[in-house]
């Protein structure tokens, strides 16, 4: 059975993180960001991936890298952040979206926010530590100086189960 894609029917408008990529994109992305999981949980990390995309394609893909880098800020947001950084040669990441398969934690939605992002696609939900909107809304704060479009459950079971299986194979 093919997972379930979720992707809104419609869109806020023409400045709106949701009408710039179109939706087979976004699907790359997030097959992108569970193969960088999958690989992540291969050496003990936690299996996150992201990948920064634009309306083209997939512009950058990480994983998390914690215990592998002895990091606490390795997280695959943040990797993916720098090395699309990197590419475009500034901060400023306004023409991408980001597809990671767990809800961003404060610190990475943080990071989203000022990178200027148009779009926020995640697969499952944080309910301890998510910042897109179970535990805290970072992306969408009004108070703040940006605030992105959110989708939330994008392949959700599929990125739920990969970190289902990972913490069970720890107990």
């Amino acid at each position: 059975m093919t997972p379930a894609r979720v992707w809104p029917a419609s869109n806020s408008g023409p400045a709106s993180g949701v009408a710039a990529f179109p939706p087979e994109v976004v699907d790359l992305a997030m097959g992108a960001a569970l193969d960088a999981a999958r690989a992540c949980a291969e050496t003990g990390d936690v299996p996150v991936g992201a990948t920064v995309f634009g309306p083209g394609g997939v512009v950058t893909v990480a994983g998390n890298s914690r215990e592998g880098h002895a990091d606490p800020t390795a997280h695959a947001e943040i990797a993916a952040l720098r090395a699309a950084a990197s590419l475009a040669g500034e901060w400023r990441l306004e023409e991408c979206g980001i597809a990671v398969t767990l809800e961003p934690c404060p610190m990475c939605a943080g990071a989203l926010v000022n990178a200027r992002l148009r779009l926020l696609v995640y697969g499952a939900s944080d309910p301890k530590a998510g910042a897109a909107g179970s535990l805290y809304n970072i992306c969408q704060d009004p108070r703040l100086n940006h605030r992105l479009d959110v989708i939330p459950g994008f392949r959700g079971e599929e990125a739920g189960r990969l970190l289902s299986e990972f913490f069970d194979q720890r107990r």
